[in-house]
């Protein structure tokens, strides 16, 4: 039992490595995005109709699909004045608590999201600007992140509950 919950805990932290890296690529294409749109704005007077855009909506998955594995890196917003003057006992429980509260949030906000992503799908929904591209992928981006941030903490809760393991981990997946 304890390697299917390891397998799982690994699997779920590697998909979630990869989404991270393939999210912080994305600024690769943000800034010269960007970029391009102020000089075209400052310098030549000609300002697109599609690059504030883009960035925008490049910028949701950008952090939707990073917050899963900075929950595994403990890099998500703490009371560490708090948390470090618990007993390693507390601290266990404190975290097991919390993982149960993200998850319940995770299950709520998908229950919420999803119908929302599948009717922008439905209708073909786009941003009605002069640009106007569709608007459903990053719909549909939100119940995604949002379902494996509950699996990242699903795994951590697991991490810690099952296979004991109750260090914050430096960025490397356990093995």
């Amino acid at each position: 039992m304890s390697s299917v919950i390891r397998l799982y805990v690994n699997g779920v932290t590697r998909l979630n490595r990869a989404l991270f890296l393939l999210a912080a690529a994305l600024a690769f294409v943000i800034v010269p995005v960007m970029l391009y749109e102020v000089v075209a704005r400052y310098a030549f007077d000609a300002p697109t109709v599609w690059g504030m855009e883009l960035a925008t909506l490049l910028f949701g998955p950008y952090f939707l699909f990073g917050g899963p594995y900075l929950l595994h890196l403990g890099g998500h917003v703490s009371l560490d004045v708090v948390y470090r003057s618990l007993s390693p006992r507390a601290r266990r429980r404190s975290d097991l608590l919390n993982h149960l509260v993200i998850m319940s949030f995770c299950a709520i906000l998908v229950f919420y999201a999803w119908p929302l992503a599948v009717q922008a799908w439905g209708y073909r929904e786009t941003t009605f600007s002069a640009w106007n591209p569709p608007l459903w992928p990053v719909k549909f981006a939100v119940p995604a992140a949002v379902a494996l941030l509950g699996a990242q903490s699903l795994a951590e809760f697991l991490r810690i509950a099952v296979l004991g393991d109750s260090a914050r981990h430096d960025g490397e997946v356990a093995q």
